[in-house]
C-alpha cells in the first residue's frame, strides 16, 4: 500500500476515534505532502497532520500540549487508553485487560472510606472513552453521577464497590491501628470481588504494590502482575474505579445532608466547626456515626 493511501486510512481512522470522543472535527484535507484535520473540544484546538513521504508515515499534533484535550488526542493517536502523558516511563505501557483500584474518602474527617475495583479490556476501554470517563478530580459531582450511573449499567459484572460508613471504618481502624493496613484490606476484597468474575493477569492500582495486597501471597494470584502507581487513575481503569468510588461517596453526603447534618468533605476549619455543631446537638453517639475518629479533629472537639 503506498504511503499516501496509508496516511489517509491512518487520518479517516483516527478521525472516527475522535468523533467517538466527542471531538469536533473539520473534514479531513489534503495538502502537498499530509493529510490533516482539526479537533475541538472545551474550547481546546488541535490540529492532526498525518504526513507522507518515502520514510514512511508520520503523525504530528499542533496545540497547546499541557492540555487534557491534547493528551487525549496522543492517546487515541498512539492506541494507548491512558489519560496522562506527563509522567515517568512506567506509565508509558499499555495494558489491553487489566483490574483498576481507587479509593476515596482517605482525607475526609466526616464519611465513609469507599473502595472501587473495574475490570477492563480493550473493548471496554473504548466504551469508557465515550461515556467520557477521565480522572475524577477533573469532574464535576453532577458528571461523575452520571457517569457512575451508565458505568454501573453497562458493566454490573465488571466492578466492585466497597463502602466502609463511619460506625464500621472506627471499628475496623481499632482492628488494624493504621490507615494502610485498612486500605490494604479493602483493596484486597474489592479485586478479589471482580477476579471471581474476570480473571486476568494485570491489577493496576493507585495505592498499592503485590506485596501490600493481601490477595498476592494467594495461590490463585501467583501469576498476576501488581502495579503500583502514584498516579494511577491516569489509566482509564482506574479512572473508572475512582468514578464508581467517587460517586458512592456523594450519595453518603448528599443523605446525610438530607438528615439535617451539615456534614462537609475534607478536613479544614470549617468541617471543624461543622462537626463541633453536630456533636453539641445531637450528642456522640450521632457524632461517632458521622466520622472518622482517629483523626487528630476529634481531640479539638472532644477538649
Amino acid at each position: 500500500m503506498p504511503n499516501q493511501t496509508k496516511a489517509l486510512t491512518q487520518i479517516n481512522d483516527v478521525l472516527f476515534k475522535l468523533k467517538k470522543a466527542n471531538f469536533n472535527c473539520s473534514t479531513v484535507e489534503k495538502k502537498q505532502y499530509n493529510y490533516e484535520t482539526t479537533a475541538v473540544k472545551n474550547n481546546q484546538k488541535i490540529k492532526v497532520q498525518v504526513y507522507f513521504g518515502r520514510k514512511g508515515v508520520k503523525t504530528v499534533l499542533q496545540g497547546n500540549n499541557l492540555s487534557a484535550e491534547y493528551q487525549e488526542i496522543q492517546s487515541i493517536v498512539n492506541g494507548n487508553i491512558l489519560m496522562d502523558f506527563k509522567v515517568d516511563n512506567q506509565l508509558q505501557k499499555n495494558y489491553d485487560e487489566y483490574i483498576g483500584t481507587d479509593e476515596t474518602g482517605k482525607g475526609d474527617y466526616f464519611g465513609p472510606l469507599v473502595v472501587a475495583a473495574m475490570f477492563v479490556n480493550k473493548d471496554i476501554q473504548e466504551e469508557l472513552l465515550e461515556l467520557d470517563v477521565r480522572d475524577s478530580k477533573e469532574l464535576t459531582d453532577y458528571k461523575i453521577d452520571g457517569i457512575a450511573k451508565k458505568i454501573k449499567k453497562k458493566f454490573p459484572k465488571n466492578f466492585s464497590v466497597i463502602v466502609i460508613e463511619p460506625e464500621k471504618y472506627n471499628k475496623l481502624y481499632e482492628k488494624f491501628k493504621n490507615v494502610n493496613h485498612l486500605l490494604n484490606w479493602a483493596h484486597s476484597k474489592v479485586v478479589e470481588n471482580v477476579f471471581k468474575l474476570n480473571p486476568t493477569s494485570t491489577i493496576i492500582t493507585d495505592q498499592f504494590s503485590k506485596k501490600d495486597l493481601e490477595l498476592a501471597s494467594e495461590k490463585e494470584f501467583e501469576e498476576v502482575n501488581f502495579i503500583k502507581l502514584p498516579r494511577g487513575e491516569q489509566y482509564i481503569g482506574v479512572a473508572a474505579a475512582s468514578i464508581l468510588a467517587r460517586h458512592e461517596m456523594n450519595n453518603w453526603f448528599n443523605h446525610q445532608q438530607q438528615q439535617g447534618f451539615n456534614v462537609l468533605k475534607g478536613a479544614s476549619n470549617q468541617v471543624t466547626d461543622a462537626a463541633l455543631n453536630i456533636y453539641e446537638r445531637f450528642g456522640s453517639d450521632e457524632f461517632k456515626n458521622l466520622v472518622k475518629l482517629h483523626f487528630k479533629t476529634t481531640l479539638k472537639i472532644l477538649q
